[in-house]
């Protein structure tokens, strides 16, 4: 089972009230993905950067690490 680091970008949405993840976007570097979520948080109720492992044959993730965050966001170890 081969594993590796990527870094993703999740904004998000209020929804009648509640914070409601928009379309995951990917970036090449940790440094990417935190100019990434700073340029997004603008146009978003929140944003978040995350470095997470996936399993290449799955694609599952896991052990999401927080790189940035602006404004309100969910807490993905808690999903």
């Amino acid at each position: 089972m081969a594993s590796g680091e990527k870094f993703i970008i999740l904004p998000y949405r209020k929804n009648r009230g509640n914070l409601v993840p928009g379309e995951m976007r990917q970036a090449s570097s940790a440094v990417s993905a935190e100019k990434i979520a700073s340029s997004m948080s603008s146009r978003f109720v929140g944003v978040a950067a995350y470095a997470v492992i996936v399993d290449e044959e799955t694609g599952d993730m896991s052990s999401p690490r927080l790189l940035a965050r602006h404004g309100e966001i969910a807490d993905l170890n808690a999903a």
